[in-house]
């Protein structure tokens, strides 16, 4: 054994003594879990009340098949004994005929049953593992910003795949095999005690060697498949977070660090993943031999009983024979058996439901709060433009009051923090005018790009106030305040579908003569006709196959499709070369013709013609004007724009 591979057992001998979480019974006790696996179930049974309760009968009818072959071997030995004494073997054929079709007619019924469940089955297990992601896809939409920017993407990802699969093994084989085990040793040791009270009481004193068994081992299985489940999320979220930046990690070459931090992450999977697996692949051989030992000593007893004459105790009536004794041997089988399936059953289902909590807690998150009710009356169509777009304020008489959008945006002492005792703005007043042009100019962190985002209602203020056109964007609804504002990040997102419906994502009643229009506009065009399909080419791995310059114009036509009163462009240019800027930049001029917009730029020559510059430091507006003004002053905005000072 290396070194290496000795460290790491000694380590997991180690986590093992220091390991404190709740074992199987534990588990299974725990509110929290008994909450979750109620809900499930009750969410199957709301998902398909017909198809859950043909499975419950025929389920319970299969089970119930399977116990009675016992009692019609019983019967049928009994015939043979008394054959064996009077020698009469044609008069046993008919009642051994009887017994026969008998037997064989409730096994068919069983294994009808057994197929009609096993194909419904498959419905309710795919059926509801779609349901759960379109719920999950639905809730992750209506989520706030800050759930994404407090969870790994990849992580998020996890409950889609692993948490759902697990969620699918748990309907699919995990739930009818414990219970398949629960009712087969109610229904097993009920049959016994048709037979003999004194050996099911033997038999009973046995199994508790068996379920002892299955106590401890389950016990240290329960407690790691949560985790489990917990740690494949973080797995799943580093690689995706290195994946997307693999470009840096290889400029760095942090390769190695990288590998020894994924390495600590997979070398906890695997110690929660070994340990689970390694407890449950003990339990089944250890059954089957504690079950064969079980045998003997009922084969013992009985045969003994048989031999001393030993008066039985049964619901039967009958005394101690072979035609009690030998189905009672089977008896004992099939009661390991069923322990043996309870046992198995209780691995996906902890499992399951490790990952239906972890589903559940995504499920469960508050959506964005939207307490909003003045509502946006846009139109789109070649009759109408932004200017007779409205908003609609309710009031209490029925008659609601309608004032035009004019892109008129007021932040009067705004304080915010993404931390309440970390402040990030502290009491920034700005008043953009309808069509006017407002530049934030300032030092990475500043707080820049926070007002961006109070703008668009990622994150709601802490005190001082927002309006547009006079109204508290806090009354606004959030779609209706989004829809009239059109952004351009420094991040483009760009999706698998062609060039053009990429464009026609801002605004998806344009036509194409819109789309191409706002290409146009954008400086777009001129690349785009140059492609193989022109509009029609696709866009893959998020515009792998453009350069970043393309992209960022092809994320303005979008916002210039929309044809938004307000526009907010974040660094919007940053990411284009000079040459490529100056021939962007009388479309952007055109773009912003009319319209109210938020400039955020590093190149302080793209904010020369703004009709506001705004320069913030720590949080605070230190200096507001023109830029001729700003100039004057030979002040921060000076020195900034002559080099003096860095904007970094």
């Amino acid at each position: 054994m290396s070194s290496i591979s000795k460290a790491y057992i000694d380590k997991d001998k180690e986590k093992d003594k220091k390991d404190k979480r709740p074992g199987l019974a534990e588990s299974i006790k725990d509110p929290e879990f008994k909450r979750s696996f109620k809900r499930i179930m009750a969410l199957i049974f709301k998902l398909f009340p017909v198809r859950a309760t043909i499975v419950t009968i025929t389920y319970m009818i299969s089970v119930v098949a399977n116990l009675t072959p016992a009692i019609f071997m019983q019967k049928a030995l009994m015939v043979i004994d008394a054959t064996w004494k009077t020698g009469d073997w044609a008069a046993a054929q008919g009642p051994i005929t009887t017994i026969a079709i008998q037997t064989a007619a409730v096994l068919l019924t069983g294994a009808i049953c057994q197929f009609i469940y096993s194909q419904i089955l498959i419905t309710l297990t795919q059926g509801t593992a779609r349901y759960i992601r379109n719920e999950m896809f639905e809730k992750m939409e209506r989520l706030p910003i800050s759930y994404f920017d407090n969870h790994q993407f990849g992580d998020i990802m996890s409950h889609y795949t692993n948490d759902v699969d697990a969620l699918r093994m748990f309907i699919g084989s995990g739930i009818l095999t414990f219970f398949s085990g629960v009712f087969g040793v109610v229904g097993t040791v009920c049959v016994m005690f048709y037979y003999s009270v004194w050996l099911t009481l033997i038999e009973l004193g046995s199994s508790v060697i068996i379920f002892a068994t299955v106590g401890f081992l389950g016990s240290r299985t329960a407690r790691y498949y949560k985790a489990q489940q917990k740690q494949i999320g973080v797995v799943e979220g580093f690689i995706e977070e290195i994946m997307s930046g693999l470009k840096t990690v290889k400029v760095f070459t942090h390769e190695p660090i990288i590998q020894d931090e994924f390495d600590d992450l997979n070398r906890e999977l695997f110690y929660v993943s070994r340990s689970a697996a390694r407890c449950m692949g003990v339990l089944p051989p250890a059954l089957f031999n504690i079950g064969n030992i079980i045998y003997v000593i009922i084969a013992i007893c009985g045969s003994s009983f048989i031999y001393y004459n030993v008066p039985n105790l049964s619901i039967s009536g009958l005394g101690f024979s072979i035609a009690t004794v030998v189905p009672f041997l089977n008896m004992t089988k099939s009661l390991t058996g069923n322990i043996g399936a309870l046992s198995r059953g209780i691995n996906p289902i902890l499992k399951g439901v490790a990952g239906v909590q972890r589903v559940f807690e995504l499920m469960d998150e508050k959506p964005e709060a939207d307490k909003g009710d003045v509502t946006l009356l846009a139109c789109h169509s070649d009759d109408c433009d932004r200017r007779s777009w409205k908003w609609e304020i309710p009031e209490k008489d029925n008659e609601n009051t309608f004032i035009p959008v004019r892109g008129d945006i007021q932040l009067e002492n705004v304080v915010f923090g993404y931390k309440s005792d970390q402040p990030v703005l502290k009491g920034v007043s700005v008043h953009a005018h309808p069509g006017q042009k407002v530049a934030f100019v300032g030092a990475t962190g500043a707080g820049k790009t926070t007002i961006t985002n109070l703008l668009n209602r990622f994150y709601d203020i802490e005190s001082g106030s927002i309006k547009y056109d006079s109204i508290d964007i806090k009354d606004m609804k959030k779609d209706s305040l989004r829809k009239s504002l059109g952004m351009v990040l420094q991040d483009t997102s760009l999706f698998n579908d062609t060039v053009l419906e990429n464009i026609r994502f801002g605004n998806p009643a344009a036509t194409d003569e819109d789309c191409i229009a706002a290409a146009k506009l954008s400086g777009a065009d001129d690349f785009v006709e140059h492609l193989p399909r022109g509009y029609q080419t696709m866009i893959q791995s998020d515009g792998s196959n453009f350069s970043q310059g393309q992209r960022q114009l092809l994320s303005i036509a979008r916002a210039a499709v929309a044809n938004p009163p307000v526009m907010i462009l974040d660094e919007a240019t940053s990411s284009i070369d000079t040459r490529t800027e100056n021939l962007v930049q009388m479309g952007m001029d055109n773009l912003m013709k009319g319209r109210t917009t938020f400039v955020i730029a590093h190149r302080l020559s793209t904010v020369r013609n703004a009709d506001l510059i705004c320069v913030l430091d720590h949080g605070k507006i230190i200096e507001m004007g023109t830029h001729n003004e700003l100039i004057q002053k030979h002040d921060t905005y000076y020195q900034l724009y002559t080099g003096a000072f860095e904007l970094e």
